[in-house]
Parts: structure tokens; C-alpha cells; sequence
């Protein structure tokens, strides 16, 4: 049996182009159609990574503390994770068993001053010649509420933000496990020539996001314990639950306390005229004492970002991504605005 002698087709193929300028020019349209291509994948894929970014600001929450632990327990770090959720979860535990139904019944009872109060400032407004009338306002919110954007459609139902929360829960978690095999997984990712300078970059976003996180921790506690204290002393209603609502929307900055002295004043109107404005005066001291004490005291090893800078981020944030957006924009300010010193600091080190 005879073995046929290999054949090999000699000269340039159809499709083979040899002329470089040719190659050059497809290699930079390729070039503009991938990030073409990304952009239209991350406006596509805009919901589920604003839940991975959720989950890593997550997980960065989870880390700072276990480095914390890590200062008086030389334990592994498993262990020092698995200590950080149990004593959230016991803290958050012990709060909803010790007032479990005073909330309950507060967040209801809240819930019907704000409509009631709401309905008075329209109708109040409306006789003013400052708004349409009373019956115009149903339109008037339907309109808002649907130019929100399409996050907040999807996140708005509660089985959503269920999910929504449980994902970004077993994202942190995942993450905080072991950082350092997703940080090898981006190094991977990025050119060998890089990777040094990808490396310091990630490192000095992550101490950024980690003191960001700290320093919203302490002024969400130091808020929420003055507010309901000071809401109890001065016999405003529901002083637990605003307490609890003003720690909370401490986390976004600016509106949030703009939307939390909202709900305090509103509900001392509600119990009589003295109340309000004793509702006042702890809004005003509030923020006085976040002035001129909390943010000092956290600015000096936390991350610093002018307030207009911030509110900027977040209405473009909001008006983008929705209510999510909205929680993240500070994380999003900070983290671009540590790569983008990072990136002057190494052209000025260049020149």
C-alpha cells in the first residue's frame, strides 16, 4: 500500500492579508469595536454588576473587620470571618427580639403619619396656588415614580430585593473567604508588564473602600443612638424607629439626611406643634454635631470627598441605576478617585 505524498498549497490565501498598513488599521478597528462592544455589554449587564459591585463593597465591609480582629486574635482567618457574622447576626438578633414589636408596630404607625402628614402639606400647598389639586397628585407621583429608571422596577418588589440582598450576602461572603484568589484572577487578567502597578492599585482601592466603610459605620451608629435618644427625651413619637432609619440612611450621605430630618420633623408635627419643633432642634443638632464632630473625628483616617463632588455622583448615580445606584455612588466616587490619584501619582513619579 502506497503513502500518498503530502501536498502543502503554496502562495497567499483569499482572506490572508500582508500589506501592514492594512493590518494595522484592522487591528485598531478591532480595538473600537471591542470597547463598543463592552460598553453595550455593561449598559446590557448593568443590574447584575451593580449587585456584584454591592457584593464587594460587601465582602470589603467583612475584611475590614476580620483585619481588625486580626490585631488582638493571631487566628486564621476563617475563624476570625466565621466570629465577625456571628456577632453581627447576635447583634442583629438581640435587637429585633428585644424590640422586635416595638418596631413592628412603629414602622405601620410610621408609615400612616407620613401619609397623613404628606396629604396635609399638599392640601396646604395646593390652597397656596403652589401645587395642582389634591386629586392632580396621584398623577403627579405615578409620573415620578415611573422615570425612576429601570433598576428600581426591578428591585422595588420584595421577593426582588430579597434576592437582590441574598446574592450580594453570599457574593461578600465568597469573597471575603479568600481575597486573594479573585485578586490573582484580576492580576491574570491584566498585561505581565502591569500587573505590578494593577496590583498597588487594587491594594490602595481596597484600603479606600475599607476606611470609607469604617467611618460610615461609626457615623450610622453615633447618628442613629443620638437621634433616638434624643427623640425619646424630647416625646417625639416612634423615637425608636427614626433613631434606627437616621443610622441607616446615614450611609448615603447627603440625601439620606435629608430624607431622615424629612420623616422626624413630619412625625413631630404629628404629635403637636411643640413637638415639631423640638423635632427641629434635634435635626439641627444633629447635623451639628455630624459637623463638627463626626466627621472631623472620621475624616482624619477615612477617605475625604467633597460634598459637592459626592451629591453629584449621586444624582447622576440615581438617575442611571435607580435606588442601588443611588447607595453605591459613594463607594463608585471613591474607588475612581483612588485609581485616578494612583494614576497621577505614577505620571508624576514618570516626569
Amino acid at each position: 500500500m502506497t503513502e500518498r505524498r503530502l501536498q502543502i498549497l503554496e502562495g497567499a490565501s483569499p482572506n490572508e492579508i500582508r500589506n501592514p498598513e492594512t493590518r494595522r488599521e484592522i487591528k485598531r478597528a478591532a480595538v473600537w469595536l471591542g470597547m463598543a462592544s463592552a460598553i453595550v455589554l455593561v449598559v446590557l449587564l448593568v443590574q447584575p454588576l451593580l449587585i456584584i459591585f454591592a457584593g464587594l463593597v460587601f465582602a470589603a465591609l467583612l475584611d475590614g473587620g476580620v483585619r481588625l480582629l486580626g490585631r488582638v486574635l493571631p487566628i486564621p482567618r476563617g475563624w476570625r470571618l466565621l466570629i465577625v457574622c456571628l456577632l453581627t447576626i447576635s447583634f442583629l438578633v438581640a435587637t429585633f427580639y428585644i424590640a422586635g414589636m416595638q418596631i413592628t408596630d412603629q414602622v405601620l404607625q410610621l408609615r400612616s403619619t407620613i401619609e397623613v402628614q404628606a396629604m396635609r402639606l399638599a392640601t396646604w400647598l395646593s390652597a397656596q396656588g403652589l401645587l395642582p389639586g389634591v386629586k392632580d397628585l396621584g398623577g403627579l407621583a405615578r409620573e415620578a415614580l415611573s422615570s425612576v429608571g429601570r433598576l428600581t422596577s426591578w428591585v422595588g418588589t420584595a421577593f426582588g430585593a430579597l434576592t437582590t440582598m441574598f446574592m450580594i450576602l453570599v457574593i461578600g461572603l465568597f469573597v471575603a473567604m479568600d481575597p486573594r484568589v479573585y485578586d490573582r484572577g484580576l492580576q491574570w487578567m491584566v498585561p505581565e508588564d502591569n500587573r505590578q502597578e494593577f496590583a498597588l492599585t487594587v491594594e490602595a482601592m481596597g484600603k479606600t473602600l475599607r476606611r470609607l466603610l469604617a467611618g460610615r459605620l461609626v457615623g450610622m451608629a453615633a447618628e442613629g443612638v443620638f437621634v433616638g435618644t434624643a427623640l425619646a427625651i424630647a416625646g417625639v413619637p416612634m423615637a425608636l424607629i427614626l433613631g434606627i432609619l437616621t443610622g441607616l440612611l446615614a450611609f448615603i450621605p447627603n440625601i439620606g439626611a435629608l430624607v431622615s430630618g424629612a420623616l422626624t420633623i413630619a412625625v413631630g408635627f404629628s404629635a403637636g406643634t411643640h413637638t415639631g419643633y423640638a423635632a427641629i432642634g434635634v435635626y439641627a443638632a444633629v447635623q451639628l454635631f455630624d459637623g463638627y464632630v463626626v466627621i472631623p473625628t472620621v475624616a482624619k483616617r477615612a477617605v475625604d470627598l467633597p460634598p459637592a463632588l459626592t451629591l453629584g455622583a449621586q444624582i447622576l448615580a440615581s438617575a442611571l441605576f435607580g435606588i442601588l445606584g443611588l447607595a453605591l455612588a459613594d463607594p463608585m466616587t471613591a474607588l475612581i478617585k483612588t485609581a485616578m490619584e494612583r494614576r497621577s501619582e505614577k505620571v508624576e513619579s514618570a516626569d
